[in-house]
């Protein structure tokens, strides 16, 4: 062999173990790949679950029966509403009340709604057709997690439900405002003192992942995709009921063309305390998730200042929990409860 033929030889087999390295480095720094998508088709559930379905018209309104007990309402809270009574001399159509409902149901950025005493059933209901009603009711929440309720937001409140008053032939009976705000300031005190959302960033070790990646090894734990993109979450056992567990990422990645190309670098897990009641568990969930995701995924565990995450943190978290779910009890806002979750939104 000559020296020309062996530093041929040599010179290609140099190339050759460039060209490999490279592929090899290029693989390695793209981002991890799922191994099948069928699975991931599941959809979040909506709070409220399904719309009521659509109420039938009679063909004649029902003749009065005598009136029954009254029952409380469903919907309105004294707890956590201002709530403001609309006495009628007669009985008025649920088509008339439609007519003149508000076209908004919100006072700023409180939710309000209007209720009907049912002529016949005695009920408390969202007026409907079909229907008559001997009274009405309209209730304003007092706090949520935009604030309390201020002065501006009850004139809006009472502006909206004296006109429905009128178009109805009713008279409200006011609340005083003053008083309305001084509690609407108590109630968001309590919340603003015990409201917990917990979250843990996951962030890559090595290798980003990919959306259909992620997608997977969430999917493993139980995790489906929600409705807003980048957004993965556990369902609640209860129907309707908020998620217990949210995964969120950059929605960027989400709505991607590819989204085998789209890196993600770390996610969020978070628990929204109130909104889940604590027999259902959902902080073991939480950390239980956290781990196995850091597992799964190859990431480490990080706060909201990326320091890590210890067992012994997650066990003063549980502890303090336990604080937080007495308190709430005892101000009858049990976590989960239809008021916590209206509080605490």
């Amino acid at each position: 062999m000559t020296l020309m033929t062996a530093l041929a030889i040599l010179g290609g087999l140099v190339l050759a173990s460039v060209v490999a390295h490279g592929a090899w480095s290029a693989r390695k720094a793209s981002p991890r790949q799922a191994e099948n998508l069928a699975d991931a088709g599941r959809v979040e559930p909506v709070l409220g679950g399904s719309p009521p379905p659509a109420v039938e018209e009679a063909a004649a309104l029902p003749e009065l029966k005598a009136a029954l007990a009254r029952k409380p309402s469903a919907r309105l809270d004294p707890l956590i509403d201002a709530i403001a009574p609309i006495t009628l001399e007669a009985p008025v159509s649920g088509e008339l009340a439609l007519t003149h409902l508000p076209p908004s149901r919100r006072a700023g950025n409180k939710p309000f709604l209007i209720e009907g005493l049912n002529a016949e059933s005695g009920e408390w209901e969202l007026p409907a057709s079909g229907q008559r009603y001997s009274e009405f009711q309209a209730g304003v929440q007092m706090a949520n997690r935009s604030g309390a309720l201020n002065q501006i937001e009850f004139s809006e409140f009472v502006q909206k439900l004296q006109g429905f008053a009128d178009g109805v032939g009713g008279m409200v009976e006011v609340p005083d405002m003053i008083e309305v705000v001084t509690r609407a300031r108590e109630i968001d005190a309590f919340a603003s003192e015990h409201d917990a959302q917990l979250a843990v960033t996951l962030r890559a070790n090595g290798a980003a992942w990919s959306v259909g990646y992620l997608q997977q090894s969430a999917g493993r734990r139980g995790f489906v995709p929600g409705v807003l993109p980048g957004r993965l979450v556990l369902p609640s056992a209860e129907e309707g009921a908020p998620p217990v567990l949210v995964l969120s990422f950059d929605p960027q990645a989400a709505l991607a063309e590819d989204p085998h190309i789209a890196a993600v670098r770390q996610v969020t897990l978070s628990l929204d305390v109130p909104q889940t009641p604590e027999a259902a568990e959902p902080f073991p969930a939480w950390h239980d998730a956290a781990r196995n995701l850091a597992a799964d995924m190859d990431a480490t565990m990080v706060d909201d200042q990326g320091r890590l995450i210890t067992l012994h943190a997650f066990a003063a978290i549980g502890t303090d929990l336990q604080t937080l779910y007495r308190a709430l009890e005892a101000q009858e806002l049990t976590a989960g409860s239809t008021a916590a979750r209206r509080l605490f939104s």
